[in-house]
């Protein structure tokens, strides 16, 4: 096969053009459609003058035109680069802005909530202008394995993300491992942000080994909504992120049950909630993973089946080919089997750098001393072990950077906001520990007078992306500092994750109810009628255990939706006696 995706893509196509490829709850397509929509759509991005290398920004819903828009880009040799739709529109706008875009693919829906300045906005439709007329067959046009893929913007310590640029080789590297070649990837949900790079997986590794992607309905995520999609579309396989894989383990572990194998990483993965599963799901695989976008999504994998021993640790596991692990102290030099060092990772995948940011790009590729000339190595700002038969073992961070909800954020970005803000003398972020992820906590010093802390969180809500907004701003006096002059955590008061509304106190058995269980989902010593779940530190993966406990306690089916748009205690006591009225 081709070792350029959308060739092999073409390949697979030819071999089975009336296989389903794509399949929503709107809409199927077969190989041969989703080609030929694609072939179309890349020669109008020539015709718009698409060269190798050139970024497209693609801003859409979740639906097949995700699919379509990411084939026809590297078809047309352009350089893949979706747009989180649910971030703020001036972070959108920067992101296309500084990418150099001037071509952005999009649809009704984004249109509607307004989209970024560029010279050349074309809309996805069924039958839309934009392919009216186009050829069938693929554009000609030459791609070499070097050529810009795609870039995904992650976090960035300088106040602003970063665009991780890849190649076209490091792609199909990983999406022609050998360890897709399980037949368990037959049908493959797309649930993930398209500007998370694990949307690649889901979309590519299943189109390439003949398989189908079943897009997730674009909205609100929850265990109810994912049992059905499963159940619906046949789910063969899927990724969570180790918090939601936590969740789904611990409310609902026989949600795995027809799949064949659940891929889960991008933080600790608890023990606990791989026995959980795997007890509930004998014949399932778990297959836990390490990697990070610089890297090119994935680097280490281990299959984890029953019966499983919880150990304290999950391994990640072993290298994919070609990929290198170095664990080094701070001279470079490799430590001891077992040792906890920072991990570099080198070889197949590694990221051309950082777009337009030759800096950033210097600081964390580095020359890899163990490789030929000219070979580099990237310095993940992660500690780990490896044992001595080769298994990683992931041991915290090294640097600023944790990781939210699955996402990768730099506490320096969200420093930067918090200190825009007039009369901030200094701000520092850090993450504390909230059961299913980590909840972040600012701590504010003022020039002179209290800042307005519902001013600041408005300021940053627009500024910033919502897992990346503090859930507790507490106001100090001044950093506290160690000897060497660092930000000393362990100084830091406790934050108090608490509304800024007056305390109510519950008037009828079911307000007292889900006032306990928002404090026990929270935890929080008290919680009153009034106060706003999100505001508290909650996030959508605490929203989900919320509904269960609601609906396991309280006898009423709250949706997910509905939390969003009551998300307190006081609505949701009313959306309850509303349900039991009828």
């Amino acid at each position: 096969m081709s070792r350029l995706v959308h060739e092999g893509f073409a390949t697979q196509a030819a071999r089975t053009p009336d296989a389903v490829a794509v399949r929503s709850d709107e809409a199927t397509l077969t190989y041969r459609e989703l080609d030929e929509q694609a072939n179309r759509l890349a020669h109008h991005l020539v015709d718009l003058g698409v060269e190798p290398g050139t970024p497209v920004a693609v801003l859409l819903e979740r639906s097949a035109h995700v699919v379509v828009a990411l084939l026809a880009t590297l078809k047309a040799g352009g350089a893949y680069l979706p747009v989180h739709s649910g971030h703020p529109a001036d972070r959108q706008r920067w992101i296309v802005e500084q990418s150099g875009a001037e071509i952005l693919l999009t649809d009704a829906a984004m249109t509607r909530r307004g989209l970024p300045d560029v010279a050349r906005t074309v809309h996805l439709t069924t039958h839309g202008p934009a392919t009216t007329g186009a050829p069938a067959a693929p554009p000609r046009v030459t791609v070499d394995q070097d050529d810009l893929a795609y870039v995904m913007y992650t976090s960035g310590s300088t106040g602003h993300p970063k665009g991780v640029a890849v190649r076209h080789g490091g792609l199909a590297d990983l999406v022609l491992d050998p360890c897709w070649d399980t037949g368990n990837h037959e049908r493959v949900p797309l649930l993930a942000p398209i500007a998370f790079d694990v949307s690649l997986y889901e979309i590519l590794v299943p189109l390439l080994h003949g398989g189908s992607v079943a897009v997730f309905p674009d909205g609100p995520f929850d265990i109810d909504r994912l049992r059905t999609h499963i159940t619906r579309h046949g789910i063969t396989a899927l990724h969570l992120t180790a918090g939601l894989f936590r969740v789904v383990a611990e409310e609902a572990p026989d949600t795995f049950a027809t799949v064949r194998e659940v891929l889960t990483g991008g933080d600790v993965i608890a023990p606990g909630a791989v026995d959980r599963v795997l007890r509930a799901c004998p014949d399932l695989v778990v297959r836990a993973l390490y990697g990070t976008t610089e890297a090119t999504v994935f680097s280490t994998h281990t299959a984890l089946t029953a019966p499983y021993r919880a150990g304290i640790t999950v391994s990640s596991g072993r290298v994919f080919d070609g990929v290198e692990l170095y664990v080094l102290d701070e001279r470079l030099d490799p430590v001891p089997p077992g040792a906890v060092g920072e991990l570099y990772i080198a070889g197949r995948g590694l990221a051309k750098g950082y777009l337009e940011r030759p800096d950033l790009t210097a600081e964390a590729f580095v020359a890899d001393p163990f490789g030929g000339d000219g070979t580099r190595m990237y310095r993940t700002g992660d500690l780990a072990r490896l044992s001595a038969d080769g298994e990683l073992e992931f041991a915290g961070r090294a640097t600023d950077l944790v990781k939210i909800l699955g996402f990768r954020v730099e506490l320096a970005e969200i420093e930067s906001v918090l200190t825009a803000f007039p009369g901030l003398a200094h701000a520092a972020v850090v993450a504390h520990e909230a059961g299913a992820g980590d909840r972040l906590a600012a701590y504010l010093v003022p020039e002179s007078d209290e800042p307005d802390l519902t001013a600041l969180r408005e300021h940053v809500r627009e500024a910033l992306p919502e897992y990346m907004v503090p859930a507790a701003f507490t106001v100090i006096d001044r950093l506290p500092l160690t000897a060497n002059g660092k930000l000393d955590r362990s100084a830091l008061p406790v934050p108090q994750f608490r509304s800024e509304t007056a305390y109510r106190a519950p008037a009828n058995p079911t307000e007292e109810t889900i006032c306990q269980i928002f404090a026990q989902v929270l935890g929080l010593p008290e919680v009153g009628v009034e106060d706003d779940f999100f505001d508290l530190g909650g996030h959508s993966l605490l929203a989900m255990r919320l509904l269960n406990r609601i609906r396991a306690e309280v006898g009423v089916e709250v949706q997910i939706r509905t939390l969003f748009n009551t998300p307190t205690v006081a609505g949701l006591a009313e959306v309850v006696a509303v349900e039991r009225a009828a």
